[in-house]
C-alpha cells in the first residue's frame, strides 16, 4: 500500500519540504513567504478530522492557491511512501 503526501511550496526555494523542512522553512520565512500560514489560512482545518481528511483537504487548498496563483510563485509538489 502507498500513501501519496502533497505539500506547497516555492518555486525558488531550494530545499527539499519533505527532506529538509528545517531549512526550507527558514528560506520561505526570510523571503517573506510564510508559506505554511498561508496554507493553513485557506485550508481553514478544524481539529477534530481524521488524517485522510486532513491530507485531502490540504491538497485542496494547495489546488485552490495554485489556481489563483498569478504571479506563478506557487507548485505542489508530491511524495509516496510505502507503507
Amino acid at each position: 500500500m502507498s500513501n501519496t503526501e502533497c505539500r506547497l511550496t516555492t518555486v525558488d526555494n531550494p530545499y527539499d519540504v519533505f527532506t529538509q523542512f528545517d531549512q526550507w522553512f527558514l528560506y520561505d520565512v526570510e523571503k517573506g513567504y510564510n508559506t505554511c500560514g498561508y496554507l493553513d489560512r485557506i485550508a481553514n482545518i478544524p481539529q477534530d478530522i481524521s488524517d485522510e481528511e486532513y491530507a485531502s483537504r490540504v491538497e485542496e487548498a494547495i489546488d485552490e492557491i495554485i489556481k489563483y496563483d498569478t504571479m506563478n510563485l506557487y507548485r505542489k509538489v508530491k511524495r509516496t511512501q510505502s507503507q
